[in-house]
């Protein structure tokens, strides 16, 4: 049963899978349970996108500056869960996981449940009633009550004070909290309020932290980059943020997330081409591309306007990887809107795709309109974008054979160490495999490597 049809806003909440969950689990309730008497140890599990590890790291790094014993994702009597309520697979995955907890909670294994997050920002009447076995629920803005129910302060004057859950060589900076677009699918907005830009000073100095402790590569993020700065310089000053970040000492690649096409401020192409700290990659949600979805989709521009827009980028930066992320299944969206779709992927060969099905959010603008895509056709839609991409994938894969470059070692796996060119992001894009067995390379540090073999997601090479 799909979490969409589960979790409603309405009053007439027909939250039928939580609700049997919710019985079971009072059924299996003990006469009594004695709590545990050892200290605290408080669990943050962190679900959904990469501002949630931020937000998740800042909790984190607040209760152990109140000398509290804090761990992420490992055993804890405490455990605070924090939520992501964008799409329906994410909001099935935050309540089975709230469910998994309040079960072990019920049999003795931890001691308290604490829900924080999107998801109970955005449904939290409904959660109260649905999951009560929850000791309490707090939305996106409400760090200090949530430390104070975990028997902690909120301190102020901790600014850029996280504990890092990445890999020691990078860590995610948000720049910015919200959003103030009009997309007609996003419920972000209802989660994270407006735009909230954070101001340069203090960015730069989180940003020295994190050098410190030996992070080399931020990643920015935010609901939308290319809106930084209008709240509190009046004027789009992403471009001065990343002139003033280039400075830190340690910090040597800096990569940009989450842009928007509309009202793209092409000063940063000039940071991006002159600076080197600067990864010459930017990723870029398009969404879609037929002009009548662009336009139910209230996204402001059109196909002419984003062609126009991609082609004055690599004008601009002809080095430049561009990673974007599609919508397919729309309201609306005719075979034709998809060929026009497909066409365009083609044309574009873009380095990086993602593509994902449309997920039907109340209280979204889109929600007014009737979800007439079958869920077999969006998937086929969005399958046949992942195949057009991963020939492309593998095409521009195949002409970095013998070519040699900086990659950052994140990680060692089985065999392999894992490495990443300036070119490529965490989690999401392609990543350098090299033999274990026959060479040795430091984690979190940089290396030369030549490419080897290329399959269509993944490169090989040896260090030079």
């Amino acid at each position: 049963m799909g979490i969409g049809l589960t979790i409603k806003t309405k009053n007439s909440c027909e939250n039928t899978m939580v609700r049997m969950a919710c019985c079971i689990f009072a059924n299996q309730k003990k006469a009594m349970r004695t709590k545990t008497l050892k200290k605290n140890k408080i669990n943050v599990v962190t679900l959904g996108c990469s501002k949630n590890v931020y937000d998740s790291e800042v909790l984190m790094g607040q209760l152990r500056a109140n000398e509290k014993e804090v761990v992420h994702e490992e055993e804890g009597n405490v455990v605070v869960i924090n939520t992501c309520g964008f799409i329906a697979n994410a909001k099935e995955e935050s309540v089975n996981t709230i469910l998994e907890y309040v079960q072990k909670k019920e049999a003795g294994e931890v001691d308290k449940v604490f829900v924080t997050g999107c998801l109970s920002e955005r449904y939290k009447p409904d959660l109260q009633k649905e999951i009560p076995d929850v000791d309490e629920y707090f939305g996106t803005s409400e760090l200090p009550n949530l430390l104070k129910a975990l028997g902690a302060d909120y301190k102020h004057e901790l600014i850029g004070e996280r504990l890092i859950t990445t890999p020691k060589n990078y860590a995610y900076l948000k720049i910015a909290e919200g959003c103030d677009r009009p997309c007609s699918f996003c419920a972000i907005p209802i989660m994270r309020g407006k735009h909230r830009s954070k101001k340069i000073e203090d960015l730069v100095t989180e940003a020295e932290k994190l050098a410190a402790k030996g992070v080399k590569e931020l990643i920015l993020i935010a609901q939308d980059l290319t809106y930084y700065g209008l709240d509190l310089y009046k004027k789009r000053n992403l471009a001065e943020l990343l002139e003033a970040l280039v400075k830190v000492e340690g910090i040597e690649w800096i990569r940009l997330h989450y842009a928007f096409p509309t009202g793209f401020p092409m000063d940063v192409l000039e940071v991006m081409k002159r600076e080197p700290k600067v990864c010459n990659y930017l990723d870029i949600p398009l969404q879609h591309i037929a002009d009548a979805i662009l336009k139910s989709m209230r996204r402001g521009t059109t196909q002419a306007k984003t062609t126009k827009l991609l082609t004055a980028f690599r004008a601009a930066v002809p080095e430049m990887t561009i990673r974007t992320t599609l919508i397919v299944g729309y309201p609306g969206e005719t075979e034709a809107d998809f060929q026009t779709l497909k066409q365009w992927v083609e044309e574009m060969r873009f380095e990086r795709l993602g593509c994902f099905t449309y997920s039907h959010e109340e209280n979204t603008h889109a929600y007014t309109l009737e979800d007439d895509v079958p869920e077999e056709v969006k998937q086929q839609r969005a399958n046949e974008i992942m195949e057009i991409q991963s020939q492309i994938s593998w095409e521009l894969n195949q002409q970095k054979i013998g070519q040699e470059f900086r990659c950052i070692i994140d990680r060692k796996e089985g065999n392999h160490f894992v490495g990443r060119t300036e070119f490529d992001s965490p989690d999401v894009d392609n990543e350098v495999l090299i033999d274990a067995t026959k060479f040795y390379l430091k984690q979190g540090e940089f290396a030369t490597i030549k490419i080897t073999e290329a399959a269509d997601f993944d490169l090989y090479g040896e260090p030079v």
